[in-house]
């Protein structure tokens, strides 16, 4: 008897094979908690990293089918607990692990792809103010993306037809949780863009947990409102939900239908407040008319001789403000038959453009006026200045008050200036301030300086 088998001699590749095979077998679905290192991240998109802890590392391997589905971003030294299997690598003879699943340790996987994606996009400015687009006060169409059987669009539209129904609502159906559904809402966004059919977009959905709202986390989503030319209104989940979009969008709202509050308001405050401004502008005018008519009459009682030409004047200034009282008065009832329109026109159709329009057109015109009527009065005063004093220095009347008198040499009626026009016994007569009188030369003598 041989007390010596027979020698059963292996390959490396079989021993390898085998330990391969046990390894396999023996540890099919195993859970592993180290920490994160040597983390490489090729083209092919597979993942290589070392599991370490204080005793011990273990070489680990995801491919890019799982390694895909990842929300988050693994580091070098963060903590991992992952799912896999033992296998060898037999070109070099290492026993690794397989990982099927990993997940960061001490937080959930959705919770830090959240916390990453919110660094990233504010490193780069997506959620700064300057990028944010205002609201528009009136608009005339609502983009709404959301689901066209949640409750989200039903909050949103019994809101809006409350507050002011004759707003025009265009929905962009798209799902809002699963598989696809930031595909579809980063689509929307662009679809309404693209065409440019509405003034304002609310983008959101109702309540869930975070798996639900998960959409409107995604990058996608987040690149497309940043990119949106239209204002853009994030009203995801409850008060108490926060997501990426209602960083990055233009205004968060807490509820969709918190959102269609914001976006527009009612109809009787819009009502209520072309009246106050009617109000306003009519008072204006009345006090601006009183006012010039209190400043004319004061100019007027102002004025002195020569009583005729001021009374010319005075008429004139009357009938200035005449006429400029009585175009006022029409632009005031103008105005307020165009303000009563508008109020009319408010309850058949959507105010949007025509109520701010109108209301420009009323601030202006008022401007106008008020130029206008300055003007008037400026020019009027001004002129009526100009002739008063052009008067009095003109008119010798004021000279003979003063003493002095007139001498005309008889009878030419020649004025004189100087003693060389007389001679004795030349007849002169004196024109005074009140009266004449006529004298006869004696003696004449020239000047002596």
């Amino acid at each position: 008897m041989d007390l010596f088998p027979e020698k059963r001699i292996l390959t490396v590749s079989q021993l390898t094979s085998l330990v391969r095979g046990v390894l396999e077998e023996n540890f099919e679905h195993v859970w592993v908690d180290g920490e994160v290192s040597n983390l490489a991240m090729p083209a092919s998109g597979h993942l290589y990293f070392t599991l370490k802890d204080a005793g011990a590392q273990l070489r680990c391997v995801m491919f890019r089918a799982s390694a895909r589905v990842l929300k988050f971003h693994p580091r070098d030294g963060m903590g991992m607990i992952v799912r896999g299997r033992i296998t060898v690598y037999e070109q070099r003879g290492d026993y690794q692990l397989l990982v099927e699943y990993l997940e960061p340790r001490g937080i959930g996987a959705l919770q830090l792809a959240f916390i990453q994606l919110k660094e990233k996009l504010a490193k780069e400015g997506l959620f700064a103010e300057e990028h944010k687009r205002s609201i528009p006060s009136l608009p005339q169409r609502i983009g709404v993306v959301t689901s066209a059987t949640g409750a989200a669009i039903h909050d949103i539209l019994n809101v809006l037809n409350r507050r002011f129904a004759n707003v025009e609502v265009l929905l962009r159906p798209v799902k809002v949780q699963g598989e696809g559904a930031a595909d579809e809402i980063a689509e929307a966004i662009n679809d309404f863009n693209r065409y440019g059919a509405v003034d304002v977009m609310i983008v959101g959905r109702g309540g869930g947990s975070l798996e639900d709202l998960w959409a409107f986390n995604e990058e996608k989503v987040a690149r497309a409102i940043h990119r949106s030319r239209i204002p853009v209104i994030s009203a995801v989940g409850h008060e108490v939900d926060f997501t990426i979009t209602d960083f990055v969008a233009d205004l968060r709202a807490p509820t969709p239908s918190a959102a269609a509050e914001l976006v527009v308001k009612s109809k009787e405050e819009l009502a209520s407040r072309v009246d106050f401004l009617s109000h306003r502008f009519v008072q204006g005018m009345r006090g601006m008319l009183a006012e010039a008519g209190g400043e004319l009459d004061a100019l007027s009682r102002a004025l002195r001789e020569p009583t005729m030409l001021i009374g010319h004047l005075a008429q004139r200034v009357d009938d200035l403000s005449a006429r400029l009282e009585r175009a006022f008065a029409g632009v005031v009832k103008d105005r307020v038959g165009a303000v009563e329109a508008l109020k009319n026109h408010l309850r058949l159709m959507t105010p949007a453009l025509n109520v701010e329009r109108a209301r420009e057109r009323v601030i202006t015109l008022s401007g106008r006026g008020e130029i206008a009527l300055q003007r008037h009065l400026d020019r009027s005063r001004e002129s009526a200045a100009v002739q008063t004093a052009r008067l009095e220095t003109l008119s010798p009347l004021g000279t003979l008050a003063r003493g002095y008198s007139v001498a005309f040499k008889l009878p030419e009626q020649q004025v004189i200036r100087s003693s060389r026009q007389l001679s004795p016994g030349d007849r002169i007569s004196l024109r005074l301030h009140r009266g004449s009188a006529c004298c006869r030369v004696e003696s004449c003598e020239e000047e002596s300086y």
